[in-house]
């Protein structure tokens, strides 16, 4: 259970958009480059999911379904990419999508690090005028 979020459908919509973004740079023919220090590409896959675990983990009620959603979806891109002819297989990222996702799970029961809700309560603090 996570605390209520004054602005769940915000945060919830900026996880799905994650995952679009996910799934085109997955997909596409020829993705943009990465920063220096993502050149690793198992890194990248890492970080990705990581990011999206550790998003969902705390943008939407804690459940089983998210991390096995996003493993499920991590396996079916790099299936899709081996498919298509255009990108490479490689189970090494299905494992390093896992990977990522266990540990943004993990991160995202972190207290000092899963600040959505913290976040969250500053905005309706600032946007949100109760009058007096």
């Amino acid at each position: 259970m996570i605390p209520t979020l004054n602005f769940t459908r915000t945060w919830q919509a900026i996880g799905w958009l994650l995952v679009a973004l996910v799934c085109w740079l997955s997909l596409t023919p020829a993705p943009p480059e990465p920063p220096v220090f993502l050149t690793w590409d198992k890194a990248q896959h890492f970080l990705a999911y990581g990011v999206l675990m550790f998003w969902y983990g705390q943008a939407f009620a804690r459940h089983w379904r998210w991390p096995v959603c996003l493993i499920s979806l991590g396996v079916g891109l790099e299936f899709l990419q081996g498919w298509s002819g255009l990108r490479h297989y490689d189970p090494y990222d299905m494992l390093a999508n896992s990977l990522g996702v266990v540990l943004g799970l993990a991160f995202s029961f972190v207290p000092p690090l899963a600040r959505l809700a913290w976040f969250d309560a500053w905005l309706a603090r600032r946007w949100v005028r109760v009058p007096a």
